[in-house]
């Protein structure tokens, strides 16, 4: 048999087949191959015992984005951290600050990142120790390219360097986003991982969120990559549904069609982010309120709030926590309902029926309990009876209904009125 072989000066040589060096190149190939399947296996476990310690159960908290936008500064974040706690926030489990993009002030004459002087006179690390203070964690915001989404300075070729200096202010979060950067999957992968890599290395325990969106599907490879959570969607915007055919307009349902369909990829530190809570903005201009963001009534933050809760998505405030009325902080501080989310079993709940007008959710719980939520997408309120079998709940069972705070009933099915767009919540504990 003929075949062209590679010398040691790259020049091709004819020949002839050679059993025994053929079999020696399969041999080595094969080791190859082994070797590196056995490093990647074991980089995967090892990032899956990281990420549960790091993020055992969706992360809660506040972020600077949809309020302010880049408009952010040491004063108003330090206003919200003492609202966060006076409001109740704290208590009920949002124990993180985010700020987002904005932050930035370039980079010093050791190319160290730096805050802007102007906004952050104090530096963020005399912030983080004034959020730490109060009973809560810093995150920071940075992107994989050589600018941030809002034109700031990013980390792209200063991962080693950056991640140092986030763990030097004592930073507890990083969201890493992904603007200005290739269209490809591979490219995602190593950029993620090597920032991933780098908080490893930092000295500091540091929870890393990847944001490129869901564009190339990370919940196949973000664990992997380092990640404890990834966000599935582009940005949410402060409305129910997207009437328009523009990209990167997604309402509650577009959001909640992607993230239902990847419940089989969320666990203990690797959460489907469906990105952040647009509950008690009502319209406000900003991020949220771009692509047709013309704000929600109190029925549809409260199903955003609780739909996020029984996938087991990080649950981040964005709205003026300062400012929050009875209908804000009744959603946001339901304790029963936070509950769900930061089960420990950790399990997104399954979407068991979606026929257009009707979802229904079930989530098992630590306990043995299940949560369930009903969904009633219609324009119109509607009566709705369900089997709990027909869920694959057999027997019966004691009802609680996490909004209202009671019991609804007992047996082997519910029935009820369900209000446009409104979503049930309940609790289901076998009897």
């Amino acid at each position: 048999m003929f075949y062209f072989s590679v010398n040691e000066d790259t020049s091709i040589n004819s020949g002839f087949w050679n059993p025994i060096e053929s079999i020696i190149m399969r041999i080595t190939a094969f080791i190859c191959l082994a070797l590196w399947l056995t490093t990647f296996s074991a980089l995967a476990q090892d990032n899956s015992a990281e990420s549960k310690r790091l993020a055992p159960t969706p992360p809660m908290g506040w972020m600077t984005w949809n309020f302010f936008a880049d408009n952010i500064n040491e004063k108003d974040i330090r206003e919200m951290a003492d609202a966060m706690v006076a409001s109740g926030m704290v208590e009920a489990g949002y124990n993180y600050i985010f700020i987002d993009d904005g932050w930035q002030g370039g980079r010093d004459n050791r190319n160290n990142i730096i805050a802007d002087p102007k906004k952050f006179p104090s530096g963020i690390k005399a912030l983080a120790e004034y959020v730490h203070s109060k009973g809560m964690k810093l995150g920071i915001y940075s992107d994989a390219a050589q600018l941030t989404c809002a034109g700031y300075t990013a980390s792209l070729g200063f991962e080693e360097q950056d991640a140092k200096t986030f763990a030097s202010w004592d930073i507890d979060y990083l969201k890493y986003d992904y603007c200005f950067a290739p269209k490809d999957s591979a490219t995602a992968v190593e950029r993620y991982t090597k920032m991933s890599q780098a908080l490893r290395k930092s000295g500091r325990d540091i929870v890393f969120g990847i944001c490129e969106w869901g564009q190339r599907k990370p919940w196949y490879w973000a664990a992997e990559a380092g990640g404890q959570l990834w966000r599935t969607t582009y940005d949410v915007r402060d409305k129910w549904k997207n009437l328009s055919t523009e990209e990167n307009a997604e309402g509650i349902l577009d959001i909640l069609d992607i993230n239902a369909e990847l419940h089989e990829y969320a666990g203990p530190g690797r959460w489907n982010d469906a990105d952040m809570l647009v509950v008690g903005l009502y319209g406000k201009p900003g991020p949220s309120g771009d692509m047709g963001g013309v704000g929600m009534n109190d029925t549809e933050y409260q199903s955003q709030m609780s739909l996020w809760s029984i996938m087991a998505s990080p649950l981040i405030a964005t709205n003026d926590i300062r400012n929050m009325n009875e209908a804000t902080k009744r959603i946001l501080l339901n304790k029963e309902v936070i509950a769900v989310n930061q089960d420990a079993l950790g399990k997104q709940a399954e979407r068991k029926v979606h026929d257009g007008t009707w979802d229904v959710f079930v989530k098992p719980l630590q306990n043995g309990e299940v949560a369930v939520a009903i969904l009633n997408r219609g324009d119109q309120a509607k009566n709705y009876s369900i089997d709990w079998a027909k869920l694959g709940l057999s027997g019966k069972y004691e009802v609680r209904d996490l909004w209202a705070h009671k019991s609804a009933g007992k047996g082997k099915g519910w029935k009820g009125r369900v209000q446009s767009h409104e979503t049930k919540l309940f609790r289901l504990k076998k009897i």
